[in-house]
């Protein structure tokens, strides 16, 4: 059987000629489907609590349309995990305590891990920027905002993830 290109340098010359059509392609198709974002507007919260002696952790991502929760002790091996779809009235209600303007305000506070403490971090994305706290809640001022959305993701999730 002989092979449809037989010269190593035709071969080459041929890949390097399709793969740029072949990503060409792929960015039309994403720039036709990307639609145009408000640079303000809150994409992604994470929250976790992470740290302790065995090795706790709790982490939680909530996304305009769902949230996903793990949680597990590392010194037990045990993890589950919990997924649900959530409404645009349930993302609206939790977001709209967060002021994307005040977000550069927020103080992160030190680790507590090294003295094995859990620290608790947020993490809350914007098409601009990525945003990220660790134990803010040292932050009177600021962090009234990501409270009230710790209380109104409470209501969604299931006891033992709260």
């Amino acid at each position: 059987m002989m092979p449809a290109i037989k010269n190593n340098h035709l071969k080459l010359l041929f890949s390097l000629f399709l793969l740029p059509a072949f990503f060409s392609c792929d960015k039309e198709k994403k720039q036709i489907s990307a639609s145009p974002q408000n640079p303000n507007e809150i994409t992604f919260i994470s929250l976790s609590h992470i740290g302790g002696e065995r090795g706790d952790y709790k982490i939680i991502k909530v996304t305009k349309d769902s949230i996903h929760a793990e949680q597990g002790v590392a010194d037990l091996q045990t993890h589950k995990e919990w997924n649900s779809a959530i409404t645009p009235q349930n993302w609206k209600n939790m977001t709209s305590s967060i002021k994307v303007k005040d977000l550069d305000e927020i103080q992160s506070s030190p680790s507590k891990q090294s003295i094995d403490g859990i620290d608790e971090t947020f993490q809350i994305k914007t098409p601009k920027k990525s945003h990220i706290y660790v134990n803010s809640y040292a932050d009177t001022i600021h962090y009234k905002q990501l409270k009230q959305f710790k209380e109104q993701l409470n209501l969604l999730l299931p006891t033992e993830y709260q």
